[in-house]
C-alpha cells in the first residue's frame, strides 16, 4: 500500500469508525455480543490467502463478520466490569502513534517519544493533585504495573536478592500482604515475582464497607515476624474490582512505615475520580506510599491500553529494572531518562500521544465534568435502589458502581443465586444492556458500573426499569 493508497482507504476507515460509532452511541448494536462460540472462526477462512486482497473486501468482512462477533464497552447501556472508554480524541492520538512508527529503546532512539511521555504524565500527575515528589511513566496495563512495584518490593525487603542467590537464597521468607477483595492481577503479581502462595497473606475486609481491617492486617503482619518471616510489600486498593471498595490507605501507611514495608497503591479503577478534587479525600495517606497505579483507559476515556505507574523514588525502579547492552549506549546515558529502565520491556509504544491527545481535546474541566455526571448517575441509581421494596444495595457508592441483590421474600441462599444469576442473564441476553454478576461474602450479586462515555441518566433509568421488569416478574411466579 502506497502512502497515496493510504490516504484514501485512511478516509475511508475512519468514515467507517465515525459511522460505527454512531451507531453504537445510538444503540443499535446489542450491548453484549449474541453469537455463539465458534461463529466467527466458521465463517473466515481457515488459511491464509495467497495473494493479496482488495480493501474492500476486508471491510466487508468487518461488516459481515467481525463488528457481530463484537460487544461494545461504549454502548450507553454497558454498565459491566468498569468504564473501557476510548474517546475519539484518543483514537487519534493511537493512530497517530502507529503512523509515526517511533520506538522507545532510549532517549536517541525518539526523543520525542521520551520527552512527551515524561511531559504527560507530569501533567497526569498535577490533575490528580499528586505532589512534584512522584515520577510517571506509562505502562500497558495495571497487570504488569503492579508486578513491577512487587518486583521492587522484594529487592528492597531482600537488599538485591538478585544480585545474589534469589528469593530461593533468603533465609526468610518474604510476605506480600493485600485485601482479599483485591483485583486478580494483584496474587498473579505475587506469584510471577516469585514469593509464592504461601507467603500472600489475603486480609479481611469490613463486612460493611468492604474495605480493608487494619486490625486484621497488624495481626498478620505480627504473626509473620514471630515466625521468622519478612513482612515485604503492602497493597492497597482504591476502588475494588467488586463494590469499589477504599482501603483505609492512611492507616495502611502508618502501619507500612513502622515495619519498613513497599507499600503499593492500585488505584486503577478508583484514581481517575481523583481529579476531582471532592474525591481526594478517598486517598488521604497516597503521599506516604511507594509506588502508584492509575488506568487512563478506564474511566478517564484514553485509548487502550494505557496505565500511568508511578513512583517516589525513580532511583529504586532504575535500579531494579535497568539494563545497558553496549548498543543501546549513546552520548545521552546518565542525563536523559531511560525509559527501558522504567518497566519490563525494552522498547515501547508512544502511548502518550493519545494521553496527551485526550487531555488537550477535552480539558481538564472536561474530563471533570463527564465523571461528575456518572457520579451524579450513580447516587440516582443508589436512591432508586434503597427505596425500592425487595431489592437491597450491598455496599457504599464512593465512586460509579451499584451493588445490588433483588431478594423476594422466602428464598434460601441456593434459590437466591439462582434468581440473582437468572435475572441478569437474561438482561445480557436481550442485548439491551450489559451487567456482570460477582459474588460478594459467598453470595452472588450484580455490579451496576456506570461510566461509558455515551451514557447519560435516561439509560440508567432504562436500566433500572429494566432490571426491575425482569427480576420482580419472576418473583411474581415464585
Amino acid at each position: 500500500m502506497t502512502p497515496d493508497e493510504f490516504r484514501a482507504r485512511g478516509h475511508e476507515l475512519i468514515d467507517w469508525i465515525a459511522d460505527f460509532r454512531r451507531r453504537v452511541y445510538a444503540g443499535e448494536y446489542p450491548a453484549l455480543a449474541q453469537v455463539p462460540h465458534g461463529r466467527l472462526r466458521a465463517q473466515l477462512p481457515a488459511s491464509p490467502p495467497q495473494a493479496g486482497e482488495s480493501f474492500d473486501a476486508i471491510v466487508r468482512d468487518l461488516d459481515a463478520h467481525i463488528v457481530p462477533a463484537s460487544s461494545h464497552f461504549l454502548h450507553p447501556s454497558y454498565f459491566a466490569y468498569f468504564p473501557c472508554n476510548s474517546l475519539l480524541a484518543s483514537v487519534l492520538g493511537d493512530c497517530l502513534s502507529t503512523g509515526l512508527a517511533q520506538l522507545g529503546l532510549n532517549w536517541a532512539s525518539s526523543p520525542a517519544l521520551t520527552e512527551l511521555e515524561e511531559l504527560t504524565t507530569d501533567w497526569f500527575r498535577q490533575m490528580l493533585g499528586l505532589s512534584d515528589a512522584w515520577s510517571g511513566v506509562i505502562q500497558d496495563t495495571a497487570s504488569s504495573a503492579s508486578l513491577v512495584a512487587l518486583l521492587c518490593a522484594r529487592e528492597r525487603a531482600t537488599g538485591h536478592s538478585a544480585e545474589r542467590g534469589g528469593l530461593q537464597a533468603e533465609a526468610s521468607p518474604v510476605i506480600v500482604y493485600s485485601s482479599v477483595e483485591n483485583h486478580s492481577s494483584i496474587e498473579k503479581a505475587a506469584l510471577l515475582a516469585g514469593f509464592g502462595r504461601d507467603n500472600l497473606r489475603l486480609i479481611p475486609v469490613d463486612r460493611d464497607d468492604h474495605a480493608l481491617r487494619l486490625d486484621a492486617l497488624q495481626a498478620a503482619i505480627e504473626r509473620d515476624l514471630a515466625n521468622g518471616a519478612a513482612p515485604g510489600a503492602l497493597v492497597a486498593t482504591i476502588g475494588t474490582t467488586g463494590t469499589t471498595a477504599i482501603d483505609p490507605l492512611a492507616g495502611m501507611a502508618k502501619i507500612a512505615r513502622r515495619y519498613g514495608i513497599w507499600l503499593h497503591v492500585d488505584a486503577a479503577m478508583g484514581g481517575s475520580a481523583m481529579i476531582l478534587p471532592e474525591c481526594r479525600g478517598l486517598w488521604q495517606g497516597v503521599e506516604a506510599a511507594d509506588s502508584l497505579v492509575i488506568n487512563p483507559h478506564k474511566w478517564l476515556g484514553a485509548a487502550f491500553d494505557c496505565t500511568t505507574y508511578f513512583v517516589r523514588d525513580p532511583r529504586e525502579l532504575v535500579s531494579v529494572m535497568s539494563t545497558n547492552p553496549s548498543y543501546l549506549r549513546t552520548g545521552a546515558d546518565g542525563e536523559a531518562k531511560s525509559l527501558r529502565d522504567w518497566g519490563i520491556p525494552l522498547g515501547r509504544r508512544f502511548r502518550a500521544l493519545k494521553l496527551w491527545f485526550l487531555i488537550r481535546e477535552q480539558g481538564v474541566a472536561g474530563l471533570q465534568a463527564r465523571l461528575r455526571r456518572d457520579l451524579a448517575n450513580a447516587q440516582w441509581l443508589k436512591e432508586q435502589v434503597d427505596a425500592a421494596p425487595g431489592w437491597k444495595r450491598l455496599a457504599p457508592v464512593p465512586l460509579q458502581t451499584v451493588c445490588v441483590r433483588h431478594e423476594p421474600a422466602g428464598l434460601e441462599a441456593e434459590a437466591l443465586d439462582r434468581h440473582t444469576l437468572g435475572w441478569c442473564s437474561r438482561i445480557n441476553a436481550s442485548g439491551k444492556a450489559w451487567l456482570t454478576p460477582a459474588l460478594l461474602n459467598g453470595r452472588w450479586m450484580v455490579r451496576v458500573s456506570i461510566g461509558a462515555e455515551a451514557t447519560e441518566r435516561r439509560h440508567v433509568q432504562a436500566l433500572w426499569d429494566l432490571m426491575r421488569r425482569e427480576a420482580e416478574s419472576v418473583n411474581q411466579n415464585i
